[in-house]
């Protein structure tokens, strides 16, 4: 991947909380990106309901607990600098693994609510053949978004975004509209709108995000 200059915002500088293998050590890693309001700790207790024995887990914190300040329905330029600040934290963490021998076929990427937003513009602003992208109750950012606005290619990395269908922060038509996206990106896509479901993450998701990982782990093997 290539970025053109290093952001400077908010987000650097800020604390990356780890667990699971250490990083010299791993097979794998899962970068957990936390929502508003939330910590990359709340983020991390998420991997106690996995078993991934060869993975690193690595959660950056938000400078004041939020990636940027309006809905991820805005336009862009009024959540920055922190949407760019956020995706540069994304990869940095990237290259620190890349540095420490974990190619991009073995990072899964999650995000929760406003960290699924930043993690899906992430994947879909920088394709590659990542392990897995996982969005929980997000989608892509801005007020309007087209399979035209982004280009590359994912190389059938798999992707899961899953929602409630009445979620009061983030539209169904978003997390399709994301989806299809990914799809024109040659992601491998798996979308599940969940009945009535609060802004929360449900069994049924966790049961997906450990298939995913068992499979990636079945492969290497």
């Amino acid at each position: 991947m290539s970025q053109t200059g290093r952001i400077i915002g908010p987000h650097q500088d800020q604390p990356v909380y780890k667990t699971g293998v250490k990083l010299d050590q791993a097979q794998f890693a899962l970068i957990l990106i936390h929502g508003r309001g939330a910590t990359a700790q709340d983020i991390l207790t998420l991997t106690s309901e996995l078993e991934a024995p060869d993975f690193a887990f690595l959660a950056p914190q938000a400078a004041g607990y939020t990636w940027y300040p309006y809905r991820f329905l805005e336009p862009v330029e009024r959540n920055e600098p922190g949407i760019s600040s956020g995706l540069q934290v994304i990869y940095d963490l990237i290259n620190r693994l890349n540095e420490n021998s974990i190619p991009a076929e073995r990072i899964f990427l999650l995000g929760f609510s406003q960290g699924a937003c930043l993690v899906l513009e992430y994947a879909a602003r920088h394709p590659n053949r990542y392990g897995g992208i996982i969005g929980l109750s997000g989608g892509l950012i801005g007020p309007q978004i087209s399979p035209d606005d982004y280009s590359g290619f994912l190389d059938h990395t798999p992707i899961f975004l899953g929602c409630s269908d009445v979620d009061p922060h983030i539209p169904r038509e978003r997390v399709e509209e994301s989806a299809i996206v990914f799809q024109k990106l040659n992601g491998n896509v798996t979308i599940r709108l969940y009945p009535g479901m609060g802004h929360i993450v449900n069994q049924d998701e966790i049961d997906i995000i450990q298939q995913m990982i068992s499979a990636a782990d079945a492969i290497s093997k």
